[in-house]
């Protein structure tokens, strides 16, 4: 049903969303490592997240970035904005995504904008409820954003256009 999309045909920039240190006690002392969150996207309705560990910052980035790319979805857009009001939860954190006029920008901080500037959206207002752990609130924004539908296909799923000769002869 949801076809993959090549990064390789897009232009994509990566965003460093999140880096955090873990650090794992072991008999020896402390051992170190890190996780990243990134955020990729064409800036025209595509956007993906990844996170990815390592022991070192630019290979945990690396590792995320390329998640990333393989996480990639299509955002429908109407304009600069969505085309409905998306209510979405992940975990304990909750998402509100609401269409703007255009000129309004975007009135959203932290993961959701930074996954909202990445799939090309100009004017958008957000809402965060629930946890704020950034990384289960990019990917309640991605949630949200993946489970938008183009309104004219569903308009068009949902209502077989029917054929002129069924209306004439009443079947």
């Amino acid at each position: 049903m949801i076809s993959k999309i090549d990064p390789t045909e897009l232009a994509l920039n990566d965003k460093l969303v999140y880096i955090n240190r873990v650090t794992k006690v072991m008999m020896g002392g402390k051992r170190l490592s890190f996780s990243a969150l990134v955020v990729t996207g064409d800036g025209n309705g595509h956007v993906g997240i990844g996170t990815g560990k390592a022991n070192e910052v630019p290979g945990a980035i690396s590792k995320a970035s390329a998640m990333a790319r393989k996480n990639l979805i299509k955002v429908p857009l109407a304009g600069t904005t969505i085309p409905y009001e998306m209510r979405v939860k992940f975990g304990a954190t909750k998402v509100l995504l609401k269409p703007a006029a255009p000129g309004t920008g975007i009135i959203a901080g932290g993961s959701v904008r930074a996954v909202v500037e990445a799939a090309g959206i100009k004017d958008i207002l957000t809402k965060l409820l629930g946890s704020s752990n950034r990384v289960n609130v990019a990917k309640a924004t991605m949630l949200a954003l993946r489970q938008l539908k183009e309104p004219k296909e569903e308009l068009a799923r949902r209502k077989p256009v029917l054929k002129v000769e069924e209306v004439i002869s009443g079947d």
